[in-house]
């Protein structure tokens, strides 16, 4: 098995930044997000310019008032952030289906599976940052590395618009946990850090080197067995995704509006071939097809035919987006295309198979085997290691 490739991605002060995306004049100015300053509350977030005046989350906001008197406070307004979560979850899952949110604006991938598309963890969190920055406005913090405690540990080191990378080696992971101080572990609470502060225990590095013995009459046998665990960058966890995908798509913008067929083809050719190598890496079989295009004049139409038998082969896929879009005429420039599939299942048997059915059925199970054995040979040797031929049924 390949060795796993974790990113956490957490947006940076994401309330504020909506706020500021969507208010320009916001922009560079202490913004915070919470209770006014007159009543009784607390700070939700705020932005990185409040941030230097030592406002943080959970203050009073009285308190955030003074400590910047000229701090601009704005009530939360839950519905724009969750639909602008939407938006960066559906970017994320572009990339791989093994995504579990943790809340509305950071989340672990596992994008082992989906290296061979996008390339290695650090170019896959890249092409991230692009896309949600392009399509969004904001920026996030990427922590590239083998499991979720790193990964998570990572995106926190640079913030904000930071990307951090994890060594694979145990030698050079110890290295890098060593001078982080020991508030960075988890299920490390404040009375925790007490206790550990008490024995002279500041670091993660103290924690690599203490008496298992003496740590376990600290804090327990559970939590000290953990606590040497995470501090030498073991975590076995898997990613938990919060639900089946009910479809999976991927689109491209060109920079400029397309008039010539041949490129919007291609392009669409394209979105197949990545719709249908997520699919395989989901374990779904897809029931209906779309492709989706949006005009110089940002009108938009969207077109779909059924899949049956339900398949996840790229031949299949491709034949289908060509064939709705040679349905419709190219009257204006193309400003996007799109391609995606939905009714997603676990099989692609359908009930009461009649004869032409199962000839289907037979000829989609061979287009599936090849399209997998497309999917290991670029596993093994690169996604340019083998390319779609001149016509639509070579590989």
């Amino acid at each position: 098995m390949p060795e796993k490739t974790i990113l956490h991605i957490d947006m940076d002060a994401f309330f504020a930044a909506v706020e500021a995306h969507d208010h320009p004049e916001l922009k560079g100015k202490p913004v915070v997000i919470g209770s006014p300053p007159d009543k009784r509350g607390v700070v939700s977030t705020c932005s990185y310019e409040a941030r230097k005046f030592g406002i943080h989350s959970a203050m009073p906001s009285r308190t955030a008032f003074q400590r910047c008197p000229h701090a601009i406070f704005l009530p939360p307004n839950m519905k724009r952030y969750h639909e602008v979560s939407g938006q960066i979850m559906e970017i994320f899952r572009r990339f791989t289906p093994l995504v579990e949110p943790l809340s509305c604006d950071e989340a672990f991938l596992d994008v082992t599976g989906a290296r061979y598309l996008f390339g290695d963890g650090p170019e896959i969190a890249r092409k991230i940052k692009a896309a949600v920055l392009a399509e969004t406005g904001l920026t996030c913090s990427v922590g590239v590395a083998p499991n979720m405690f790193l990964a998570k540990i990572a995106s926190d080191l640079n913030k904000p618009d930071g990307l951090t990378t994890v060594p694979a080696s145990e030698k050079l992971i110890a290295e890098f946990l060593s001078p982080l101080p020991i508030k960075r572990m988890w299920g490390a609470g404040e009375k925790t850090q007490a206790i550990l502060e008490a024995h002279n225990i500041h670091t993660i590095g103290d924690l690599q080197t203490v008496n298992p013995v003496k740590l376990a009459g600290w804090v327990g046998e559970n939590s000290a067995a953990s606590f040497r665990r995470l501090a030498f960058g073991i975590d076995d966890r898997e990613i938990e995704t919060a639900s089946e995908e009910k479809s999976i798509s991927n689109e491209i913008t060109f920079d400029e509006d397309q008039v010539d067929a041949e490129v919007v083809e291609t392009a669409l050719l394209k979105l197949a071939d990545k719709v249908g190598a997520r699919l395989r890496l989901a374990g779904f079989y897809a029931t209906t097809a779309q492709i989706k295009i949006r005009w110089k004049d940002f009108s938009t139409i969207t077109r779909q035919r059924r899949l049956d038998p339900p398949c996840c082969d790229d031949i299949t896929l491709r034949e289908t987006a060509l064939e709705l879009f040679h349905k419709e005429s190219l009257h204006s420039p193309v400003r996007l295309i799109g391609f995606g599939v939905s009714g997603l299942r676990k099989t692609a048997d359908t009930p009461q198979l009649d004869l032409f059915q199962s000839s289907e059925k037979r000829n989609s199970t061979k287009r599936e085997a090849l399209s997998r054995a497309v999917d290991r040979i670029r596993e093994r040797f690169g996604r340019k290691s083998i390319r779609r031929g001149s016509t639509l049924h070579e590989n």
